[in-house]
């Protein structure tokens, strides 16, 4: 839905020369013409006006002097620096372009009718004057010489199969008066065909195709021919076949005109020389003759240049070139060039640009030359607002077809509706007023301004029939005349129509390098005539120009780059430099084919998108893979290369931010960026709505509803509180309906009432009932683009489905409870803990007390309801929990059940008890806790029934509070309990229960196998037991806590309970409490004990503390030694690699500080495959891993680990060591007590040193930067490198041992000794 745009235009008519232009060529390297007329051949510049070089044709005798000589034809030869000619008289001539010499190399007597070069120039194909091809190559060497007229189809020859003949084929609507139908006789070229041959090549140039008149028929025939010379087709006879002749550049069709009986029609044929495909011109059968087709280099546009048959009253025939694009199979006409019928303006020489696509050059009878510019342009509504109905104009000729995409998308090439001219239109503009961008102006080919606005006497939008007009057509309003007299066509462009009475067009300036801003107002006293109210002179050639209608900014962009201001909301209108919020002046870098205005971080800046796909703000570049973009509101929207559609928030991103986004590639949830299909380019964006219309590149519309667009639009409504729209939206969008109350829910609290009412529909609030979840979509699925902070949860703690659930549902009571009766029961539904019996319950009341409003639900439509959201098993189950054998049935029925299942089951239910009735359908639904209770309540009789309850479901502590303590029941419930505890190895708890229930025995054997020794004696004494079995249960006890080195409770039992003091002081002498059996001894007067057994019993102590001290120091003093070796190993073999690899390696962070590393040993990394599935293989693994096996991979850390354990055993030994120094030296065993304080002294002096050098600070990343002589730059830069990295917390890495810490508060050491 594009349409041509004119960018710029250069007249140039300095150029004179004799006689007039027959061919011309453009060069690519200069962008100069070659001219060549019946005199000379001539190089000019039209950008300078000056002549480059000339040589005169006549001098040496290739032309005649009398101008009666022709040119057939002119190409630019690059590589060679010359321009090769071909005149009638038969000479084929290079022009050197350096020299300016003429050099004849070759002649053909015969005399040239054509001559025309391949695509690589790499040979050269002459027409003779004897009907013959001469085939040359780019040194001018023949290949071959072959006649045009071969009497052979080709190597392309149809084969037949001979099934059947024409008269028993079947014919279709013609009927079988078609066999007998006689093939009507070709008609001879018409008159004022030239007869010349016409040659064309195919764009790869192994085909060319040449057009000559058959001299059996008269009419002109086709023939394709490859690069070698061999006929490869011939045409099928074409009734009417014009002389225009060209190859489409893409390859698949080659153009020319056919007049048919009732029409003229641009035809196509393929390469077989078979039609396929045509469009008719817009003039009547004799009205015009076709001189040229030409197609551009891109294949995009077809140019048609025409004449007028019939000369007008003096004498002269007008002539016109036309520019026609195809879309979607349709043919539109976009640009007409009236050149009038003055003979001397009339073009004599039209070709396209090698190296520009939509660059056409003119050059006309009078030498003057005009270069054409046209982009691609969308022709948009500019309005903003919800008044603009989203219009798109098509140009096609004299028609305007205009879609109202607000109201419908209609696939081109139909439209909402056509709006008619009388003469072609060129460009299209709409009015950029507020409240009127729907009105649109049209600047015709014959100078005119017709302007279309909606009719003012339109009342009713309905038609007679009752169908109503969606799209109402505008109508013609007012005709201006542009005054003055057109020298060339389109002399004015970039027509803007700013306000009612007020348009701005763009003039060529008085010399080329300039332009002419007019303002075009209607005149005071003819008002059908556009006057110019003003000009402004513009120091350059305008390419753009382009309006803002929120800040009514008008900004032009030069050929250069360069961006101006127009300020023509003044008196005096003028230009001023486009400068940023500094002051400072902004050009493009380099000339946009598409502008636009736009605010960004609420700075206003001028887009531009390049031929080269680079997206510009001012002199920044956004993007470089850009297809189209469009700006609506404050959204920019953007399709590229990569298939992508990016619609991003201008007011929420700063310049750097748009650049930074659209260089990303966006997240999972991103909502800026969707995919879209290849070749995807915007067409407009509705205003105030969510719709982006993009056309795909064979023509078809797709919708889409950009993920932003929607996002803001829904955000909008709900600040606005317009639940209804948002909620319509995001149903039919499939937006998660959680966002109405994510978005903001202390605002849909507040206002849940006007939710409801503006839902007013039961579905609808169901439908939002059934979506919630628990997740923040606001956040999640939505997060908001200027990343705001998340909602907090609710201040009760209340889980947000049970919040909304609640209030929804405590509204719609509020309002009508009969109307949202089915709401209400979703609601109960959808909380977490879904309340189906109360939902149930509210079923049975409906059955019982039917409501009496009209409309409201009974009781059957709640339970089919219920049915639905819940599975019928379940709902019965919780119908049978209701103990309500009404709303059982009810359920019942409704479900799929077999009466046969249910029916007997209820009516045993119906017979019994009703606690114990309650306790069969409990324990049926599994509801054991329930079930004891009602089972409880049913007497004595059913205790065994209870009691093998609890036994099974382990419901020990809920039956003790259901009983009596007094009872019968709860002594037997205590003795199942205690039992199930023993068996749990929990025996001192069972003890507790027996003794508390009045089974002393019990509790008596439950303490003594738990060693619970005090709660036994008191069993023991309350029971009460004999003297003797006392004693005989307390050296039992005794030896228990002996074997658990419970040394001081046995000597207590042993001493009190069972009065043996020698046991009790034997058994504090082995667990070395000196100072209690010291206390025994004197108490109960048996010093004897201290000389047979404490004496000896301390220095065996000492013997065995000092060998275990010494012992543990040697082990730790090697391990020590070991860590530094390993870590100087691991080192030297990390500064190895990073000399290898370089600081960036990234197998240099295998050796840090807190990894191992090899030395050497036979032993890998095999144990990092050991499964973790449970923590007991978790720990297993770990063990394997700590190896303190020399070159083990974890060997550091096992040794750091060991030390750790090392330095806590020692340290956990000073109490000990305290008390066992105080009785030596007691016993005056000062030698022994002064040598173990110094052992035990050196020890913890030892490891305290060590404690720095195995845990240094910093663990990880502790090292210095490396220097000295043996340091390398790599190892140097890499030791800065890991410093600057952030440390990671030892404490953190739980492989990592950490270091032990040391009592030192504790009192140990005696001063007495030294």
């Amino acid at each position: 839905m594009r349409n041509l745009k004119l960018l710029k235009s250069l007249l140039s008519s300095e150029l004179q020369g004799p006689g007039s232009p027959l061919c011309f060529s453009v060069r690519n390297d200069t962008g100069s013409l070659l001219i060549a007329s019946q005199f000379s051949i001539t190089e000019y510049d039209p950008r300078t006006g000056q002549v480059v070089s000339e040589a005169s044709l006549t001098a040496d005798g290739f032309l005649p002097e009398d101008g009666s000589g022709l040119v057939v034809g002119l190409q630019d030869l690059a590589e060679l620096e010359s321009a090769c000619l071909a005149t009638s008289g038969g000479d084929v001539v290079l022009f050197n372009l350096n020299t300016c010499q003429l050099e004849c190399v070759g002649s053909v007597d015969s005399g040239l009718t054509s001559m025309s070069w391949s695509p690589d120039e790499e040979l050269v194909i002459l027409t003779t004057g004897q009907e013959t091809i001469i085939m040359m190559t780019k040194d001018f060497e023949p290949i071959t010489e072959i006649g045009i007229h071969q009497d052979d189809f080709g190597e392309g020859k149809f084969i037949t199969v001979g099934w059947g003949k024409k008269e028993t084929q079947f014919h279709g609507s013609e009927g079988k008066q078609a066999a007998q139908k006689k093939i009507q006789e070709v008609q001879p070229a018409v008159a004022w065909d030239d007869r010349r041959a016409r040659v064309t090549w195919r764009g790869d140039g192994q085909l060319f195709a040449v057009s000559a008149i058959c001299p059996q028929t008269g009419a002109r025939k086709v023939r394709v021919w490859n690069r070698e010379g061999v006929l490869q087709a011939t045409s099928e006879p074409i009734n009417g076949l014009e002389q225009a002749l060209c190859w489409k550049p893409s390859g698949s069709l080659i153009a020319s005109t056919q007049r048919h009986p009732n029409k003229h029609s641009v035809v196509f044929m393929e390469k077989n020389g078979l039609l396929h495909g045509d469009f008719t011109l817009p003039f009547s059968k004799d009205q015009t003759k076709v001189k040229e087709l030409l197609w551009n280099s891109d294949s995009t546009v077809l140019a048609v240049w025409l004449e007028d048959m019939t000369p007008g009253d003096d004498g002269h025939v007008n002539s016109c070139i036309q520019l026609w694009t195809v879309g979607n199979y349709h043919w539109y006409l976009k640009q007409s060039l009236d050149f009038g019928r003055d003979p001397q303006k009339a073009p004599v020489c039209v070709c396209w640009d090698p190296e520009r696509p939509l660059r056409l050059h003119v050059v006309t009878r009078s030498w003057t030359s005009v270069t054409y510019d046209w982009g691609w342009t969308t022709e948009r509504s500019p309005g903003v607002d919800a008044t603009d109905n989203a219009n798109v104009a098509v140009i096609d000729g004299e028609k305007i077809l205009v879609t109202t995409f607000r109201q419908c998308v209609v696939p081109p090439p139909m439209s909402s509706f056509e709006l008619q001219s009388k003469s072609p239109v060129n460009q299209v503009t709409f009015l950029s007023r507020p409240q009127g961008t729907n009105q649109l102006a049209a600047f015709t080919a014959d100078g005119q301004v017709l302007v279309y606005g909606r009719d003012s006497g339109e009342t009713s939008d309905k038609r007679a029939d009752g169908f109503r007009i969606v799209s109402p057509s505008l109508v013609l309003q007012k005709t201006f005349r542009l005054p003055g007299v057109q020298d060339v066509p389109l002399s004015l462009r970039h027509l803007l129509w700013l306000e009612d009475d007020l348009f701005v067009a763009v003039r060529s300036g008085l010399i080329p390098t300039s332009s002419t801003l007019l303002m075009l107002r209607p005149g005071q006293d003819d008002g059908d005539t556009l006057a110019v109210r003003s000009e402004v002179e513009v120091d350059g050639v305008v390419v753009s120009v382009v309006h803002c209608s929120q800040t009514g900014t008008v900004a032009l962009q030069l050929e250069d780059g360069q961006i101006r201001k127009l300020l023509w909301d003044r008196p005096e209108p003028s230009l001023d430099e486009w400068r940023d919020s500094s002051g400072c002046s902004i050009n493009f870098p380099v000339p946009c084919m598409q502008t636009s205005l736009c605010s960004i971080g609420g700075e206003e800046y001028l887009l531009g998108l390049t031929d080269r796909s680079h997206l510009y703000a001012g002199d920044t570049e956004l993007a470089s893979n850009v297809c189209s973009f469009a700006v609506c509101n404050d959204f920019l929207l953007i399709t590229t290369h990569s298939h992508t559609c990016r619609c991003l928030q201008l007011s929420a991103l700063t310049l750097k931010g748009l650049q930074t986004v659209l260089a990303s590639d966006g997240g999972q949830n991103d909502e800026t960026l969707r995919r879209v299909e290849r070749g995807s380019r915007i067409v407009t964006v509705v205003p105030q709505d969510t719709r982006v219309i993009l056309q795909m590149p064979r023509g078809n519309l797709e919708t889409v509803h950009h993920r932003a667009l929607v996002l803001a639009q829904l955000r909008k409504w709900l600040d606005g509180l317009r639940f209804r729209e948002a909620f319509e939206c995001m149903r039919k969008l499939r937006i998660n309906l959680n966002l109405i109350y994510d978005h903001n829910p202390k605002v849909f609290l507040e206002n849940i009432e006007t939710f409801i009412t503006q839902l007013d529909s039961i579905n609808h609030i169901n439908l939002f009932l059934t979506e919630l979840k628990e997740e923040d979509t606001s956040s999640s699925m939505y997060p908001r683009p200027d990343s705001s902070a998340a909602r907090p949860p609710p201040a009760s703690g209340q889980k947000k489905v049970d919040v909304v659930c609640d209030a929804l549902r405590s509204a719609m009571e509020s309002m009508d409870p009969n109307k949202f009766c089915l709401s209400i029961l979703t609601s109960h539904v959808r909380k977490t803990v879904p309340e189906l019996e109360v939902a149930l319950q509210k079923v049975h009341e409906l059955r019982e007390n039917p409501p009496a409003a009209p409309g409201a639900v009974s009781a059957e439509e709640a339970l089919k309801y219920l049915l639905f959201l819940v599975n019928v098993n379940d709902l019965y189950e919780h119908s049978l929990g209701t103990y309500d054998f009404d709303l059982v049935l009810m359920v019942a029925e409704k479900s799929q059940k077999d009466p046969k299942e249910y029916l007997p089951f209820l009516n045993m239910l119906k017979g019994l008890e009703p606690n114990y009735q309650r306790y069969t359908i409990d324990k049926h639904l599994k509801r054991y806790r329930k079930a004891l209770l009602h089972l409880s309540k049913c007497g004595g009789e059913h205790f065994p029934e209870a009691l093998q309850l609890v036994k099974e479901q382990k419901l020990y502590s809920e039956a003790l509070r259901l009983y009596p303590a007094d009872s019968d029941h709860y002594k037997a419930l205590s003795c199942a309990y205690a039992e199930h505890l023993a068996e749990q190895q929990q025996v001192e708890q069972a003890g507790l229960l027996l003794w508390r229930c009045g089974e002393p025995a019990g509790a008596l054997r439950a303490f003594a196998s738990s060693s619970s020794w005090r709660n036994a004696i008191c069993v023991a004494q309350q029971i009460p037991l004999p003297p003797d079995q006392l004693a005989l249960l307390a050296r039992d006890l005794a030896e228990k806590l002996t074997e658990q080195r419970r040394y001081s409770e046995a000597a207590l039992l042993l001493d009190q309970y069972a009065k043996d003091c020698e046991e009790a002081i034997l058994a504090l002498i082995t667990g070395a409490v000196w100072e209690e059996a010291l206390r025994l001894i004197y108490m109960h007067n048996r010093q004897d004990i201290t000389e047979t057994n404490l004496k000896p019993a301390l220095l065996e102590a000492v013997s065995n503390q000092t060998v275990f001290l010494e012992a543990q120091t040697g082990t730790f003093s090697r391990h020590r030694t070991r860590l530094a070796v390993v870590r100087e190993l691991k080192e030297k073999a990390r500064l190895d690699m990073l000399d290898e690899d370089g600081p960036d390696c990234p197998d240099a962070e295998l050796y840090s500080e807190a990894s191992s590393v090899m030395t050497g040993s036979k032993y890998s990394q095999s144990n990092s495959r050991i499964s973790s599935r449970s923590s007991k293989n978790r720990r297993k693994a770990e063990r394997k891993k700590l190896s303190l096996k020399e070159g083990s991979p974890m060997e550091d850390r096992a040794l750091m680990q060991a030390l750790g354990e090392i330095i806590t055993t020692v340290d956990k030994m000073r109490e000990e060591i305290h008390g066992l120094l105080k009785a030596l030296v007691l016993f005056q065993f000062d030698r022994q007590a002064e040598k173990l304080q110094l052992v035990y002294e050196e020890a913890l002096q030892a490891m305290e040193a060590a404690v720095p050098e195995v845990w240094p600070e910093g663990l990880q990343n502790s090292q210095a930067p490396l220097t000295g002589p043996n340091s390398t730059a790599n190892s140097i830069m890499a030791s800065y490198q890991q410093q600057q990295r952030p440390a990671a917390s030892p404490q953190g890495d739980p492989e990592v041992p950490t270091a032990p810490k040391m009592r030192n508060g504790v009192k140990w050491k005696l001063a007495m000794l030294k």
